[in-house]
């Protein structure tokens, strides 16, 4: 009996407006982080396979490969730190549900 009451919990905790905005909000999110992420990620293999311009010297002997590469070290910990503190109103949203839910 209480399998069925908590399917039912789900159920209505899915179609709730809260649940679905919660979603909404992780998406717009999300999915832009990705697209950037991954654009970013491939970028520097696509121009070194079919492009000159990151073999030019950027400072001194350094290329500018070099200096794509290790900005993709920064752009990743900057993701994380933007996704943990974004993190923070995703929690407070759930929380919310909850408290709707009475968990």
């Amino acid at each position: 009996m209480e399998g069925k009451q908590q399917s039912e919990s789900y159920a209505e905790v899915w179609q709730s407006e809260k649940f679905r905005a919660l979603i909404a909000y992780k998406r717009r999110f999300i999915i832009p982080m990705t697209a950037f992420f991954l654009i970013f990620y491939f970028t520097l293999p696509i121009m070194t396979s079919y492009s000159k311009v990151l073999n030019e010297p950027a400072i001194g002997n350094v290329s500018w490969a070099w200096v794509f590469a290790f900005a993709q070290f920064v752009m990743t910990w900057t993701l994380c730190i933007l996704y943990s503190r974004k993190s923070a109103n995703f929690d407070r949203m759930v929380d919310d549900i909850k408290k709707d839910v009475g968990v």
